[in-house]
């Protein structure tokens, strides 16, 4: 009787099951997670479409933080895909820069904007406090490719 006893409870620890995790899938779905979101991420920007104008200069470097506000060709303002009135820009822009003190301002001007929009945008930020205010062009075609075509 003892011995009956003694080969029941062999049976139930030979037959326990392993409970281990396999990770394995759990990894793969994660990987391929993480190449769509980096092919999607640069695709997300959001703003309206700009012609915007083409001259020299440099890139921005570094760590910069900014915002970016776009004029269009029939002078509107716009932060994002929002359009914002003239006489409200200043105060949306002064909330950003409260929860972000070292944010610049890049402003895109389409290039058939008027000057004057464009100007009036940069001197009404220059005038609320924001030194850090610029703007946004895309390069110019090099002279090499000018020649060869």
């Amino acid at each position: 009787m003892v011995q009956l006893h003694t080969k029941i409870r062999s049976s139930r620890r030979s037959s326990r099951r392993n409970a281990d995790i396999n990770i394995t899938n759990l990894m793969d779905v994660m990987m391929v997670l993480l190449v769509v979101f980096m092919v999607a991420a640069p695709l997300m920007t959001s703003g309206i479409a700009l012609d915007l104008p083409k001259v020299g200069g440099k890139n921005l470097t570094g760590k910069e933080t900014s915002l970016n506000i776009s004029v269009d060709e029939n002078g509107y303002y716009y932060i994002g895909k929002e359009e914002i009135p003239a006489d409200e820009i200043v105060a949306k822009v002064q909330a950003v820069r409260e929860a972000n003190p070292e944010i610049s301002v890049i402003i895109s001007g389409d290039t058939d904007a008027q000057y004057g929009r464009v100007l009036g945008l940069m001197a009404l930020l220059k005038n609320a406090g924001f030194s850090k205010v610029g703007l946004k062009t895309d390069p110019a075609p090099n002279q090499s490719t000018k020649e060869k075509k």
